[in-house]
């Protein structure tokens, strides 16, 4: 039998009935998945409020704990844990929704000649770099939340946190690390002061207005450069935050030793996100996909010390992880590839085929779901 449930009724161990989708292409959850806490927060994160799921249920954490001793985690502890756990990412849905709104606020009022109040950024972003902090393995889908009509501020607020967690991840102090994240949601202010036509045209830019656009990091730094509330050093990766490490970059075509570690962690994040979400005139990319194009197609332009930290962040997939591919398949990875940590072998679910994504290079992870 197969009935809908209440998001928070749910307990892990209960598989799903049907497809869940949230105004995504591809389903968020599919028809089979045994829930867990993290499927759950997900779903929450997501807004989901109801789920199809068949009568049994799997309770795999006792089944796991039954052999353990005296004092181990019981079903109210796991029902008071799980509660927690949902109700701290609801929060941070919350967080990031108004981060988003009030960096909106702000860059409408720098459009309009208003001078930007760093003190006023910094408190709309800390509590959410904070919060991230403890949720990382929500990092992975920040490009989820962005659309194309207003992807200009979601990619501030979520190039923040992203930059804020691979400093956090390059082992920075806590201090750099937030000064880090503010830059990041920062190093875009400078469009404010772009002709707005030019950043919402569906057409490829023309050389000239690409000239115009590539402006904007000078422009931001101008913005910031008289405040004492961010270091020297971030104002000067905020202006580096475009340059490549083979001089390809701009403002300045700076390279090599010239650009600035703090820049280097900007950049990543920047480009990432960037490339993994929907704008005017491109599709997204699989955050994964993008990992590896930085890596190998990109290579030369990006610290791989930085690029290591983002592959710890996403998380690479490991043997027994379920994952959906960018043609819809689902599968389960059979066989991992060190050399290409994102190209594992998968046994597609459909047909029990095994196919080497190494081998099928025009196939890659949209997302790993278990």
């Amino acid at each position: 039998m197969e009935n809908y449930r209440n998001l928070g009724d749910l307990r892990p161990g209960a598989i799903l009935a049907e497809d869940v989708f949230a105004n995504t292409a591809s389903p968020i959850a599919r028809k089979g998945t045994m829930l867990d806490m993290d499927h759950l927060e997900v779903l929450d994160l997501f807004g989901v409020k109801r789920v199809k799921v068949e009568e049994r249920i799997v309770n795999r954490v006792q089944h796991d704990q039954r052999d353990t001793p005296a004092g181990s985690m019981t079903d109210t502890d796991l029902d008071q844990l799980l509660e927690n756990k949902i109700s701290r990412t609801a929060d941070l849905h919350i967080l990031y929704n108004k981060a988003v709104n009030d960096y909106k606020r702000e860059f409408t009022s720098w459009r309009s000649g208003v001078k930007l109040d760093i003190a006023k950024v910094r408190l709309l972003i800390l509590p959410l770099l904070e919060t991230y902090m403890e949720h990382r393995k929500m990092l992975v889908v920040l490009n989820e939340y962005s659309n194309r009509k207003e992807y200009l501020y979601h990619h501030a607020v979520s190039a923040g946190v992203l930059t804020a967690a691979l400093a956090s991840q390059l082992g920075l102090p806590k201090g750099i690390t937030l000064q880090l994240g503010l830059a990041g949601t920062l190093a875009d202010c400078g469009m404010a002061k772009i002709h707005p036509p030019l950043l919402e045209k569906a057409a490829f830019l023309t050389k000239t207005e690409f000239a115009e656009v590539k402006k904007h990091p000078v422009f931001s730094y101008q913005m910031m450069q008289d405040s004492p509330l961010l270091r020297q050093e971030m104002k000067l990766a905020v202006l580096q935050h475009h340059e490549r490490l083979d001089g390809s970059g701009y403002p300045r075509g700076d390279q090599g030793e010239k650009i600035s570690q703090y820049a280097q962690v900007l950049a990543v994040a920047d480009v990432f996100h960037a490339m993994t979400c929907e704008r005017v005139y491109r599709s997204k990319e699989s955050p994964y996909k993008v990992a590896e194009m930085l890596k190998e197609e990109d290579y030369g332009k990006f610290d791989p010390a930085v690029l290591d930290a983002l592959y710890e962040i996403i998380g690479t997939p490991a043997r027994g992880d379920q994952v959906i591919l960018t043609n819809g398949d689902v599968g389960e990875v059979v066989l991992t590839n060190p050399g290409r940590p994102f190209r594992p072998s998968i046994r597609l679910k459909s047909t029990g085929e095994e196919v080497d994504l190494a081998a099928h290079r025009s196939i890659a992870i949209e997302k790993i779901i278990s």
